[in-house]
Parts: structure tokens; sequence; C-alpha cells
């Protein structure tokens, strides 16, 4: 039988950022390493500036396979490929928010509307993202394929005793979208550590002090500490205002945490009844939540088991064999 071989177009990286997609591809190629041929095609430039980008179009097509799947953020590079053989994955739409005028437009034409025409087939990882990408671009709905994030299996059980007298609140990420500052608001005066991973902005650190939150802060730090922040925290404190997926609720469920997170976007979706949601845009509905979960064991140890039973619809190889069917549908003209 003839291995398909897989050309994973990526972006460049920049020196500071989020480059979860990157991790997430990593480990699929590496579950299908007997079943797939696959390359990596870095774009030379950073997706900055028009002539970077045309660069990158211009080169993509040099390195195709007998599929192109482009993993994320770098789009537009889709425009010289063979569309039969290219699949495109869609993390989330949030790029378009609040965009308005020229810059929405040329977003919405280069990231969405031209990219999903160049596709064979896009790939949302929740069923939020792929009903989001349907407000912006007028297509088959059948053409969406939802393949939701696997779980690094780097994420696993670590018992810890809950700290009842000063428990610490882990917030992964400090992006507008975190919300940050009503999670400053809702635990003011309150006895815990608020442990915060991502840069603070002034405004935030002044709010930090005027409510007297005792906090750590940490960023650009290494998976290592990202693993051991999560099994150092009692809670995970995750109420965004929006997110394409929230990998930080299944990462704190595998450790064992109860999870607190929002009730829009994906999240309900990825969480189903296995953590505490709430309205992001009230601070106090989040106060009555970290009141509600430090103060009531049976409820943690309730969402922790429920946590240990989500994250199985999550299982890498489930997720890499998904994909690998796809890949062999394109590469065979299906």
């Amino acid at each position: 039988m003839r291995i398909t071989k897989v050309t994973f177009y990526q972006r460049k990286m920049l020196p500071e950022g989020n480059y979860s997609v990157e991790f997430i591809f990593d480990d699929v190629r590496r579950r299908l390493g007997a079943k797939i041929e696959s390359s990596v095609a870095i774009s030379k430039h950073y997706s900055i500036g028009l002539f970077r980008r045309i660069y990158n179009v211009i080169e993509a097509p040099f390195r195709q396979g007998d599929v192109n799947h482009i993993t994320g953020d770098v789009h537009y590079i889709s425009l010289l490929l063979r569309k039969r053989k290219t699949i495109l994955t869609i993390l989330d739409c949030g790029f378009m928010s609040n965009q308005v005028g020229l810059k929405a437009a040329v977003l919405k034409l280069f990231w969405l509307t031209l990219p999903v025409k160049r596709a064979q087939v896009i790939t949302a990882i929740s069923e939020f993202t792929k009903q989001d990408i349907l407000r912006f671009v007028d297509c088959d709905p059948e053409k969406i394929r939802v393949v939701p994030v696997a779980i690094n299996q780097r994420f696993q059980k670590v018992p810890k005793e809950f700290n009842e007298s000063c428990p610490t609140l882990l917030q992964v990420g400090s992006a507008p979208n975190k919300n940050l500052t009503r999670i400053i608001e809702a635990v003011g005066g309150l006895n815990i550590q608020l442990h915060i991973i991502g840069k603070i902005t002034p405004e935030n650190l002044l709010l930090l002090e005027a409510n007297k939150i005792k906090y750590k802060n940490c960023f650009s730090i290494s998976d290592d500490e990202l693993l051991q922040s999560y099994i150092d925290c009692d809670i995970l404190l995750f109420p965004s205002t929006f997110e394409g997926f929230g990998m930080p609720i299944l990462e704190a469920q595998a450790i064992g945490r109860p999870v607190i997170t929002s009730n829009n976007s994906s999240m309900p979706e990825v969480a189903g009844d296995s953590a505490i949601l709430v309205d992001a845009f009230l601070v106090d509905e989040i106060r009555k939540a970290v009141l509600n979960i430090t103060t009531n064991r049976e409820l943690r140890e309730e969402l922790v088991q429920k946590g240990f039973e989500n994250i199985k619809r999550y299982d890498p190889d489930l997720i890499a064999n998904q994909y690998c069917a796809l890949y062999e549908e394109i590469a065979a003209g299906k």
C-alpha cells in the first residue's frame, strides 16, 4: 500500500507567542509515523507585512505533497496550492473580532473567503468554530469537518491535597479575551493566590495591588514549567470571553484539578458538565463560583471525577486517526 505524503504548512514562529497549533500537529505526525510520510514546510517569513506574505504564498506550491495541510494562522498560502489536495485547519475566527472597515474586509478576504474557497476540506477544532466560519463565509457546511484538539499525554493525573486556607487559582493567558481584569475584580478580598501565566498590563498590576491580591506571575515559560503550574494549582480559573477551543480546561482536568470556565463560545462544548460555567462578563458570578468551589469539598471531588471522564473524548490516538482518514480521503481524490 502506497504511503501518503502529507506536507504540513506552518507559520514562522515569532520570538514570543503561543504556539499550541505546532504542538498539536507535532503529536499528530508522531502518532501517524507509520501511516503517512510527513514533511513540515515552515514559511520563510513571519506573517507580517504585504511583501513577506506574498513571498510565503509564492513559495508554498513548490513544497506540495499528496496532501497539503495548512495547520493554522497562514490561511492565505492556500491561494496557489492544488485545491483538490489541500486541507485548511481554522482554529478560530477571533482575528475578526472588533475589526471594521478596510482591515476587516482584507482579513475576511485573505484569511477566510479565499482560503475556504481554495481548500478541498476545512477542519475546525470545535462545532463553535465551524458555526463561526459559516457566519463569515458562504460555503457548504459539509465542507467543514470538526476534528477536536487532543489532550497532550504529558498531562497525567497528579493528586494534590486542596489548600483550604489559601488555594492557588491558575489563570492561563493574559490576552484581552482571557478576561484578567474581571478575574482580578472577582477575587479581590479573598484569601487566595492568583497565579497568572502571561504578561500583565500596567493597569492590571495596579488593580492587583489595589485589591491586595496575593499573586504570582510568569511568562515565556517552558513546557515543563507550564505542566508544573497545573500540578501546583488548586483550581483552574478560566472565564474567557472567547475561545476557539479552550485547551487549558482539558489540561487541568487531566492533572485532576476542578475548573471554572465560561458559558460562551466553545467552552461549554469542551467542558460539558465537568466544570462550573459562568457568565464571563459578570464579576459577581465569577466570584460566586470561586467561593462555591473553595468551600465545597464534595463539589470539587465531583468535578475532578467528571473531568477525568470528559478528557476521554479527546484521546490523542482517536484524534490522529481522524486526520489519517481525512488524508487518505484527499489523497484518493474522494
